[in-house]
């Protein structure tokens, strides 16, 4: 009779553990590679791992940033099995040679968690300049947080490895710093009506994805695996995170026009 009872309690462990094949388990830890974007010379890696209380913690290290200039930062994606990935130089819709945050953000995605070296790391800190991480004299990040299991978006760690990350921030014209020099003001934030804010700033240095991660992905809505889930309607992926984004590029601004007085 125990052996019996045995054989049944092993197979029902068993479905319990497979019903969810996109999970993540305690500590678990995935692998990002940063590549450029924007002819940027920026890489990196990252390590996303998933603690046994729920907690997620990050670790970033890259290289060839902007010196001494803060790099919003974000993990970008989706849980509901849409198949964002990183750009290539297609989404490029306007022809300057440049991809900018509007023309990134169909095929990355939403910010799904804002990378912030303190306090709130929902979308709404995007672009929080003052709370992202900076790139030290040689253009070197180092990045380490744990973010509480509270703070983590639902089904954050259940689809750890359709998730991926962008850093922001470069140096179109190779003088060490952002400036309006090369592309002019963000066209992110004149779409709001702001200015004194270089796309510089705003535009996407470098993208990695979670090894796997695109044929992890079940697309869902009728969305073309491979083809980002939103490429043919901009504004639909652009949503709340190019919002917060504005939101935060508004802050920076006044920030900047505080500074000249």
């Amino acid at each position: 009779m125990k052996l019996s009872r045995t054989l049944l309690v092993v197979p029902a462990a068993a479905a319990i553990l497979f019903a969810a094949p996109g999970a993540a388990f305690a500590d678990e830890s995935v692998h990002v590679q940063l590549d450029a974007l924007n002819k940027s010379g920026a890489s990196g890696t990252a390590t996303l791992t998933a603690m046994s209380d729920g907690d997620l913690k990050i670790s970033i290290r890259s290289t060839g940033l902007v010196p001494n200039s803060p790099h919003a930062q974000h993990l970008h994606g989706s849980t509901a099995g849409m198949d964002f990935h990183c750009p290539d130089m297609s989404a490029d819709k306007d022809g300057n040679g440049f991809v900018s945050t509007e023309e990134g953000m169909p095929v990355y995605g939403n910010i799904f968690i804002s990378l912030t070296a303190k306090g709130d790391t929902s979308p709404k800190s995007g672009l929080a300049v003052d709370r992202m991480p900076a790139a030290d004299a040689k253009g070197n990040l180092s990045y380490d947080r744990t973010i509480p299991a509270a703070d983590l978006p639902d089904g954050t760690i259940a689809h750890l490895k359709d998730l991926h990350i962008v850093e922001h921030g470069i140096d179109a014209n190779n003088n060490g710093k952002y400036d309006m020099d090369a592309l002019g003001e963000s066209t992110l934030a004149k779409s709001a009506g702001l200015t004194g804010i270089p796309e510089e700033a705003t535009d996407p240095a470098t993208c990695g994805m979670v090894s796997g991660a695109a044929v992890g992905s079940v697309p869902v809505g009728g969305v073309a695996t491979g083809d980002g889930s939103t490429r043919h309607d901009p504004m639909m992926a652009y949503g709340i995170g190019g919002l917060a984004l504005l939101g935060a590029a508004g802050a920076f601004a006044a920030r900047r026009r505080l500074g000249r007085q």
